[in-house]
């Protein structure tokens, strides 16, 4: 089985033309994403065609479960679909699970439209005890009690979960390893969740770590730079657009407060393979 392997900001995947396959996706990202026995990803893309021409586009996570959304995916995606012709425009729309999404592709950047962010607990998913429940949302700095650290967290969803802490401490220094699998897991997310930790630098850039849900610390995550912009524009700490500074390289995000959220930032291809099974 032939793949490509591809990089947005060092969030890396694998990605697979899944048209005619039936396989166990789930246990072939798991072994297809393994950096010591596999090819090495923060996921697998599997892209296949409808009989009316649609490109539709999953993730599934390292560990198997499968992602509504990614932004840096779709990133992905879509250079690798305008560089070999499945598309016939810079402007390409793809079909996810958490519903269509216009990319559009240029020299050097490839900026997705995410849709509008979703900021009602029921729909992030967030539990909130019967007295604190604001069903119009949203949720912002909710005391989470975690490992004896004071981390609060704005709740966000980009077509999947995020929860956004934001801190004084240098992000470089924050303990995600142990902090953030607890936060993943915490009975507040029934579907857990992406936790984000993110620095103020200025209105117009943010510094951030991503511990991602099913994929451990990435170096960077589309969905979840986008709900940082979004967090951080709900708290008025920042303006649009913002630079969300992440270890593996910088996105842009725009968003009006009202509409859709838009992600740009590079994205290529490093190397093509085939898979022995």
């Amino acid at each position: 089985m032939d793949f490509v392997k591809m990089q947005a900001t060092g969030n890396d995947f694998v990605l697979i033309d899944a048209r005619g396959l039936e396989l166990d996706w789930p246990e072939l990202s798991r072994a297809m994403c393994d950096r010591h026995f596999g090819v090495g990803a923060d996921g697998a893309l599997l892209y296949t065609r409808s009989g009316a021409g649609d490109l539709h586009l999953r993730m599934l996570n390292p560990d198997g479960s499968e992602a509504e959304a990614c932004g840096n995916g779709l990133r992905c995606f879509a250079r690798y679909a305008a560089e070999i012709g499945l598309a016939s425009g810079p402007d390409i729309t793809i079909l996810t699970m958490a519903g269509p999404r216009l990319a559009s592709v240029s020299a050097d950047m490839v900026r997705v439209a995410m849709g509008a962010p979703e900021l009602r607990p029921s729909a992030i998913p967030v539990e909130l005890q019967r007295d604190e429940r604001n069903e119009a949302g949203p949720v912002i700095d909710y005391p989470l009690a975690v490992d004896g650290a004071d981390v609060r967290v704005t709740c966000v969803s980009i077509g999947n979960p995020h929860a956004v802490h934001f801190t004084e401490q240098p992000v470089s220094g924050f303990p995600l390893d142990s902090i953030g699998p607890t936060v993943e897991h915490h009975g507040m997310f029934p579907q857990r969740v992406n936790f984000e930790v993110a620095n103020v630098l200025s209105r117009k850039s943010i510094k951030a770590r991503v511990w991602e849900r099913g994929a451990r610390e990435t170096l960077s995550c589309g969905t979840g730079a986008c709900a940082i912009a979004v967090a951080s524009r709900l708290k008025s700490l920042a303006e649009s657009p913002v630079a969300i500074e992440l270890p593996g390289g910088t996105v842009e995000v725009e968003w009006d407060g009202r509409g859709e959220v838009l992600l740009s930032g590079p994205a290529e291809v490093v190397f093509k393979g085939e898979w022995k099974s």
